[in-house]
């Protein structure tokens, strides 16, 4: 690595901590009706396309931590001498720095060659309370990092360390391309059985309102269809059935 080119590794800032409630908050819903709702806020591109979870049934809900892989140059940086390089690098920092509840979000421009992490360094990112990681990208270790229960959103598997192939961790705390979404630090990540979705911090609160409706009647909804009501009357609600679910709303209130 030539010192004399460029200063690695790159950090960016991170902004204060997320209220609690909104964490709480995000962690009740799913990762489609996040979606759906800051759809309908105009912000379109929030799924990030292509991680899919290593086990079934896991939900997080968390603050984004960033990391950025860029392509090798060999005069800056490149892979030789392992994790004995690998340790002065993003990967390493952004590890030490990570907090309780915070979600690792990584662009890696969906490498099915460049393992950004193995066995060691999931158990150390649980160790140290993140909640889990989203990588567009592959992990190596598979089997051991099955075993460590973190939950953990990705392309794939290589036996290939982080900086074998072509990328090289470059940076973090800086804004990134997901998958097709932009995640920056301090935004929230919600990640289910249906992938991951980045959701502004600043419409976070705004989600949540929407949402704690949206699944309410969805609940007044499936009870309806699965005592025999039409899809057509119940999916969406009409003006009329929602009318009937705002009585049956005030009713469930008043108990």
């Amino acid at each position: 690595m030539d010192e004399a080119i460029w200063d690695l590794p790159v950090r960016g800032s991170l902004p204060a901590d997320p209220d609690p409630a909104l964490i709480a908050g995000l962690s009740r819903i799913s990762s489609a009706t996040a979606c759906a709702k800051l759809h309908a806020q105009g912000i379109r591109r929030t799924f990030i396309e292509g991680p899919r979870p290593i086990a079934q049934g896991q939900k997080i809900a968390g603050r984004v931590r960033t990391l950025q892989f860029m392509p090798q140059r060999e005069d800056i940086a490149s892979g030789l001498g392992q994790e004995y390089v690998e340790r002065h690098t993003a990967l390493w920092h952004v590890l030490e720095d990570i907090r309780p509840g915070d979600v690792l979000v990584v662009q890696a421009y969906g490498s099915a060659y460049t393992g950004c992490f193995g066995d060691m360094l999931v158990r150390y990112f649980k160790r140290r309370g993140g909640a889990g990681i989203v990588v567009d990208g592959r992990i190596r270790d598979l089997p051991r990092v099955s075993g460590v229960g973190l939950p953990i959103w990705c392309t794939g598997a290589t036996p290939h360390y982080a900086s074998q192939a072509e990328l090289f961790p470059w940076a973090y705390d800086v804004p990134v391309a997901v998958g097709g979404a932009l995640a920056l630090p301090g935004d929230l990540c919600v990640a289910d059985d249906d992938g991951a979705v980045v959701v502004p911090l600043r419409r976070a609160g705004q989600v949540l309102e929407a949402a704690a409706d949206h699944e309410q009647w969805e609940r007044y909804s499936r009870a309806r269809i699965e005592e025999g009501g039409a899809l057509s009357d119940y999916y969406p609600l009409t003006p009329e059935t929602r009318a009937e679910y705002e009585r049956w709303r005030e009713v469930k209130e008043s108990q």
